[in-house]
């Protein structure tokens, strides 16, 4: 994959202070309450109610990639663009979809468990013993006889597919996956592949099974899994463009979320909150005044492996991606239940994304503190960042306990948590678009430091 060149980034980077260890682009001592006053034209325009609402409507069923509950997610985000003036783009890409099981069943000493499948898991019959595999890792299964038995592998680490595929490669003939915090596992393996079965339980549930086998008890099961299937489908991203009312920098913004959902989820946070956060952000800058491109994208398949947002950037064209200046991604950005907010990069490196957003968050916070980034991928700021497009994920963390399930639905969003996100990334959005700063790299703004710290927090 293409690496972007240094021309505008370097540039803006250096004036910018992106480079230094805590510089971040800010009002000059003195000039605080003239930057406020630019941040209120977007802040006081942001309305959360409609952002709500946006929830409401996309969290009615599941939109699963490639099925229909997404084609009407992406009918309605593209009106709702075009509600607020903006040509919008369908840009369709060929995915797999997945039908769940009709039939999952697994059986302990003649005891049934609740179980969860996999999107992309396969059907399959298996009666063995287990074998504790760990994390599943390829050391894990060192020493070990695998051979023909059910691999127990605890949540954390590595993809769900690393571990079935790694246990596979060892040579079991079954995965059972058991969470490492509350709540059960609604995973995805990414995409279709010639995998063992493989089911997900309860953190109780595994726990007391490698208590089991710690103890040096041999424990057989039988897992059956029937009607999964895999099929080609289409996905779509969702793009409208506000060209710049001024003179033009010639420079762009990204601002992105994705608006597919898991299988049996609502999805109200995960990320029916980011994609109708850009959502309210288009419908504010559709009429202020701008010398900078902004694009606002929502990416499809994002739960099958990013491949919306894969598909974006392999679709960039030289121009768009060489005058990009950052990508600012939303995901579950809205719930009652989850941790802080934080930034995180692909990298755990700060980068022009963060700088903004640390500094529009310290503009508007009551005690001034910055928000702290961190290191983490797992979603659509990861292709922008690989191809050498700064970008940072914005997301509370960790992450609340019904993630993926069928609880997470609009009763469980936090209007005061969307409102933080969309003032702060409105904000530092309009610090590179409004037009007193002719261009990034030649602001009249004068940078000033403001310290945030990387702070080691997991997103589960």
């Amino acid at each position: 994959m293409r690496k972007r060149s240094l021309s505008i980034l370097l540039a803006a980077s250096l004036s910018l202070g992106a480079i230094t260890a805590s510089a971040a682009p800010v009002a000059p001592a003195g000039n605080q309450e003239s930057e406020q006053a630019f941040d209120n034209k977007i802040v006081k325009r942001i309305k959360v109610e409609n952002i709500y609402n946006h929830i409401a409507e996309l969290a009615k069923n599941p939109r699963v990639a490639g099925t229909q509950g997404e084609k009407d997610a992406v009918d309605y985000i593209k009106s709702q663009f075009e509600s607020y003036g903006y040509e919008t783009e369908l840009q369709p890409f060929n995915i797999y979809s997945y039908t769940a099981p009709s039939l999952i069943e697994l059986s302990i000493d003649g005891n049934e468990l609740a179980t969860n499948s996999f999107t992309y898991g396969v059907n399959g019959e298996v009666t063995s013993e287990f074998v504790d595999a760990g994390l599943g890792a390829p050391s894990d299964f060192e020493g070990k006889d695998v051979s023909g038995k059910i691999a127990l592998i605890q949540r954390g680490s590595f993809t769900f597919a690393e571990k079935i595929m790694n246990a596979q490669n060892a040579g079991a003939s079954a995965v059972i996956i058991y969470n490492n915090g509350v709540g059960v596992i609604n995973g995805t393996l990414g995409e279709p592949n010639d995998y063992v079965p493989a089911v997900a339980i309860t953190q109780e549930q595994g726990s007391a099974l490698k208590a089991r086998l710690d103890d040096g008890e041999t424990v057989t099961a039988t897992l059956k899994i029937e009607g999964a299937k895999s099929e080609e489908a289409t996905s779509h991203n969702v793009v409208a463009t506000k060209k710049a009312t001024q003179k033009s920098t010639n420079q762009l913004i990204l601002v992105g979320a994705h608006h597919d959902s898991v299988d049996g989820a609502p999805g109200a946070n995960d990320d029916a909150s980011g994609t109708a956060t850009v959502l309210e952000l288009a419908r504010v800058f559709a009429n202020s005044p701008t010398d900078t491109d902004i694009r606002f994208v929502t990416f499809g398949a994002e739960e099958n492996g990013l491949l919306g947002s894969y598909e974006y950037v392999s679709k960039m064209t030289d121009e768009d991606y060489e005058r990009t200046v950052g990508m600012f991604q939303m995901d579950m950005v809205g719930s009652q239940d989850a941790g802080e907010l934080i930034m995180y990069t692909n990298d755990g490196e700060k980068n022009i994304v963060t700088d903004l957003g640390a500094a529009a968050g310290a503009r508007l916070a009551n005690t001034g503190e910055a928000i702290p980034y961190g290191e983490g991928g797992r979603s659509d700021h990861v292709p922008f960042e690989e191809a050498g497009i700064p970008a940072a994920l914005f997301i509370h963390a960790p992450v609340e306990p019904w993630y993926h399930t069928p609880e997470d639905n609009l009763d469980k969003i936090s209007l005061d948590k969307l409102e933080e996100v969309s003032n702060i990334v409105g904000s530092a959005v309009y610090q590179v678009a409004r037009p007193d700063t002719p261009a990034l790299e030649k602001a009249k703004v004068a940078p000033k430091e403001v310290d945030y710290v990387f702070e080691d927090r997991e997103l589960e």
